[in-house]
């Protein structure tokens, strides 16, 4: 393993001579490997070692029994310790994101502070084959673009992976023949998160029906759409050289007319990597929203405008692609009744149609996200459309309790900036719809329902 690991950093170019590796050591066998590889392959290039640990306040004395652990071995190898306590379930509910979201921004936060007071380096983490596996299914799940299909890099920007291309039983192997001391996170053994629930039920699944080697196979896929993309990214950088009018730090203008003389595929990449170059991140921004973007462009109708999340905005003026992040500002809340039945269209240009339908043995249900049914009987009052309050409330379709609308929109991963635009169709007392998204279940269709409330909508760009 050990030879393996400095083949990857000469290959990947990932450590340079006299280079600062803060290496993130949680303890576990996989972190531990990577920490002993590392010292390995110190004897081979001259770098220093700094181990660093965070403690992220979920696993009380079992955690802090891991932090003491770390910090003993630091001692023992004389490697200079850095550790942070932090709640990540706390800093989760205040930013807007789950959990693990949260872990990871506080984890690679703290990294990149030692990095910052050590100078040149890198954070090395202890990714491994398996981990790429499980990166994989979640993405196809989610319905990823074939960015997402190649997985995590052996570099990216500051972080290294030496280990990527081990897989675990070779990791085990390899920390039991060097008798390397490790600890167990219990929570990684219970199926409480949806990795967990990836690694822990479906690989084991599908390794047990249909492909017993699917490690390896998702490792394989990953390296084949690494190596095409890479020669698509250097194509987009090329093209995007071409046709870019003017940039600074917070927009980028490119000439329209050059823009559209371009396959479909390059100018989406063009896209995404103008919001790249003026956000440092995509976090957030989908697949869905590019395309939504790329198709404003089509005819580059001067005036017309795209938000996308994090703040972002592509609009056209004449012969001009703007793609730029907006200023701060505070959110204008709106509300608007409809009539029953009517047609009306918000200034956000989401169109919104009513109809009262009588259930009889003609009627059909249409099961898109545009269209949605409820008990007319049941609502309270008149119908308004308008975007979020604080302290509102709704009971989702299938389950039996409310939940704050908050909450629902962390669990749907739903972009901060995104939140307060999102319609929400209600009447006196409930919220029917969150548009887009799920509706009421004090609302639904049942047996003994009489009359229907058909709501539907669509996105006039």
């Amino acid at each position: 393993m050990e030879k393996k690991v400095l083949a990857a950093i000469k290959k990947y170019q990932l450590i340079e001579e006299n280079d600062h590796i803060v290496v993130g050591v949680s303890g576990g066998p996989d972190s531990m490997a990577l920490l002993y590889c590392l010292l390995e392959a110190r004897k081979t290039i001259p770098f220093s070692i700094h181990i660093a640990h965070v403690n992220h306040g979920v696993r009380g004395e079992e955690a802090r029994s891991d932090q003491v652990f770390v910090e003993r071995i630091s001692k023992e190898l004389a490697l200079p310790y850095y550790t942070r306590n932090v709640n990540m379930i706390e800093y989760g509910k205040e930013k807007g994101i789950t959990a693990e979201e949260a872990g990871r921004e506080l984890r690679y936060g703290f990294f990149r502070d030692i990095l910052r007071s050590l100078g040149k380096g890198k954070i090395a983490v202890a990714h491994n084959m398996n981990d790429q596996a499980e990166t994989l299914l979640m993405r196809i799940m989610r319905g990823t673009g074939p960015d997402g299909l190649k997985g995590m890099d052996y570099k990216s920007n500051d972080i290294i992976r030496p280990i990527l291309g081990i897989d675990r039983k070779e990791i085990e192997d390899y920390i039991e023949e060097k008798g390397i001391e490790t600890v167990l996170d219990k929570t990684n053994l219970q199926p409480i998160y949806s990795r967990n629930k990836v690694r822990l039920e479906l690989i084991p699944y599908i390794e047990e029906n249909f492909n017993p080697n699917i490690i390896n196979t998702l490792w394989r896929m990953s390296r084949i759409f690494s190596l095409d993309l890479n020669f698509l990214e250097e194509h987009t950088k090329i093209k995007f050289k071409n046709m870019l009018k003017s940039r600074d730090k917070n927009s980028i203008i490119l000439h329209g007319s050059k823009f559209l003389e371009e396959d479909r595929s390059i100018q989406q990449r063009i896209v995404r990597n103008a919001i790249l170059e003026i956000n440092n991140s995509l976090q957030g921004i989908t697949e869905s929203q590019i395309g939504g973007a790329v198709d404003l462009l089509s005819n580059l109708q001067t005036g017309k405008e795209f938000h996308l999340s994090n703040n972002i905005v592509l609009r056209i003026n004449y012969d001009e692609i703007i793609i730029e992040k907006s200023r701060d500002r505070k959110q204008i809340e709106y509300s608007y009744h409809i009539d029953i039945p009517a047609s009306i269209i918000l200034d956000n240009g989401y169109h919104f149609e009513t109809k009262i339908l009588t259930k009889d043995e003609n009627f059909i249900m249409e099961k898109t996200k545009n269209i949605k049914y409820f008990d007319y009987d049941k609502v309270k009052g008149k119908i308004k459309i308008r975007n979020r309050r604080d302290g509102d409330r709704f009971t989702p379709f299938g389950m039996k309790g409310s939940k704050k609308l908050k909450d629902y929109f962390i669990d749907e991963k739903v972009p901060r900036d995104l939140r307060d635009r999102i319609p929400l169709v209600v009447d006196e007392e409930n919220i029917l719809w969150v548009v887009g998204y799920r509706t009421n279940e004090l609302y639904k269709v049942t047996e003994d329902t009489k009359r229907i409330l058909s709501i539907s909508y669509k996105l006039l760009l």
